[in-house]
Parts: structure tokens; C-alpha cells; sequence
């Protein structure tokens, strides 16, 4: 059962993100089985009639989370961000490439929720152009029912061309099909000079492209050439991030760390699992 308190928070986090959004109506546009009059009376504070699954699918869909995680900006993270905001003001194109369990994806979310015109889309491998359209129009707030995949592109294009520095950031990027790839020579050519594109990944997107250039596949040497024939590496979780991120959470006892850090596999899904393995088992204690 959803608490008076929790629905005030949930409340307060929707009127931000509907901020960050543009409207009301685009944030109701970009979350998926939400109508812009429940976002209006969740807003207005008229809930009486809003059931539970649909308070909880709204607060999982802004970034809400029922257990807290205290955020610890490792070297990747301040990187990532710092590599954004350049890519942003300057509508760079690049390809970022970093260890799976790095902190990309929150890294990623913490940008898109701090700063305007952020549109992130999280890749799928099942995605055909369509799809990729629909689902970046969501994100801008923009309803796709309907439109054709012509349609779609200009309207985005249209739209990304009237906003001030927008950038789209796609992560699991080497999740896309060839398809979907070669649209984003079609997206970059339309927005040259307009809007940032940051494609986010684990190495295989290296892999996956210069492959492609050895087969000389369709659309690979376009591609390569548009993010500055680089890939750029992060450096990965170090011991220093994984001490910082205990720490933050409660974990500080010296024995306590050096076993998360024994554990994790420099991987932060990891260590937020030991972290919480040890603080349960002190609580008991």
C-alpha cells in the first residue's frame, strides 16, 4: 500500500520531470500507459480514483526507487558527464565504450534528469527503424501513433532544430541492429551542427564497427567516420570508487570494504549487492 507521504514525493518528482519534459503533456507522452489527465490530477493533487499499479508504474518510470542507494560520482561517472555537456554545447558526435557494471546507465540517467533537451534512449536488439522513431519521439515528449516512418523523422528533425543544445544519448548502443545503424548516418546528416549524438556501450560497439569495416559492410565507414574514426574508453571502477561508494552507504568498517572490493569484480551491480549483503548481516549482529 502506497502511503499518503509517498504519493507527495512521487508528486513532487513528477512535477520536476514534467518540468525537465517540456509540459504536463509531454511528460504524459513520454511514459508508457499514462494519460496527460492522470498526470494533471496526480499534479493538481486530485488522486482519489489513481489505483496502486498505476502510482507504482509512474514512480518506477521517472526514476523513483523504493529502497535508497546513496549516488557516488566515481571517475567514470564525472567523465561521462564532463564528455556530455562538451558534446551538447558543441553538438559533437562521439562513441563511448566502458566496462559492463561501470555506472554508464545511472551516469546517464543523472545527466538526462539535471539537465534540458537530454533524450536518452535505452537500446533494444529487436528494434527495426520504426521502432528507434517511435520510441525517441516518446522520449521528446511527442506522441507516434500513427505516423509514418517519414513522418517521424521530420518531425523529429524539426523539433530537435528548434531546441537549444539537444542531445540524444543512446544506451547499449552496440544492441542495435545494422538497420538501426545505418539510420544514424540518416540522423546525423539531417542534424549535422544541431543536435548531439553519444552512442554508449560496452566495447563490443568497438568490436561490432570494425568489423564491419574489415567486411566492408554497408553504411560502416560513414559510421566511423561521423564519431571522429575514435572510440573513446573509460577507465573502468576502481578501488578508490568502490571505497567512496561504502563508505556512502553505510559500509566503513576497513574489513567490511576490503571485502566488497575482494568481491565485486570491479563491477558497481556488484558491489551494491555485497553492500547490502554486509548491512543486513550487521543489522542482525
Amino acid at each position: 500500500m502506497i502511503k499518503e507521504e509517498e504519493k507527495l514525493e512521487i508528486r513532487d518528482r513528477l512535477v520536476s520531470y514534467c518540468e525537465q519534459k517540456g509540459s504536463q503533456n509531454k511528460g504524459a507522452n513520454s511514459l508508457n500507459g499514462v494519460s496527460p489527465a492522470t498526470v494533471s490530477k496526480i499534479i493538481n493533487g486530485d488522486w482519489a480514483l489513481i489505483n496502486e499499479v498505476m502510482w507504482r508504474s509512474i514512480a518506477a518510470q521517472i526514476g523513483m526507487k523504493q529502497k535508497s542507494w546513496n549516488i557516488v560520482e566515481t571517475r567514470d561517472f564525472k567523465t561521462l558527464a564532463s564528455l556530455f555537456a562538451d558534446a551538447q554545447e558543441n553538438a559533437m558526435v562521439m562513441a563511448v565504450c566502458g566496462e559492463a557494471g561501470s555506472g554508464k546507465t545511472l551516469a546517464i540517467r543523472q545527466y538526462a534528469e539535471s539537465n534540458p533537451n537530454v533524450f536518452v534512449l535505452c537500446c533494444n536488439e529487436y528494434w527495426n527503424r520504426k521502432l528507434f522513431l517511435q520510441e525517441l519521439l516518446r522520449e521528446m515528449g511527442r506522441n507516434p501513433n500513427g505516423d509514418t516512418v517519414g513522418e517521424m523523422m521530420a518531425t523529429i528533425v524539426s523539433s530537435l532544430k528548434k531546441m537549444e543544445d539537444p542531445i540524444i544519448i543512446m544506451d547499449e548502443a552496440d544492441k542495435l541492429s545494422d538497420q538501426v545503424m545505418y539510420f544514424f548516418i540518416t540522423l546525423y546528416n539531417q542534424l549535422e551542427d544541431h543536435c548531439a549524438l553519444v552512442m554508449v556501450a560496452t566495447d563490443y560497439l568497438e568490436k561490432k564497427i570494425k568489423r564491419g569495416l574489415r567486411l566492408n559492410k554497408k553504411g560502416y565507414k560513414e559510421i566511423y567516420s561521423r564519431i571522429g574514426r575514435k572510440f573513446i574508453t573509460l577507465k573502468g571502477v576502481g578501488i578508490g570508487d568502490i571505497t567512496e561508494v561504502c563508505m556512502a552507504n553505510g559500509i566503513t568498517a576497513k574489513s567490511d570494504i576490503k571485502s566488497v572490493i575482494e568481491d565485486c569484480d570491479n563491477d558497481l551491480r556488484r558491489v551494491k549487492r555485497r553492500c547490502h549483503a554486509i548491512s543486513k548481516i550487521n543489522l542482525e549482529k
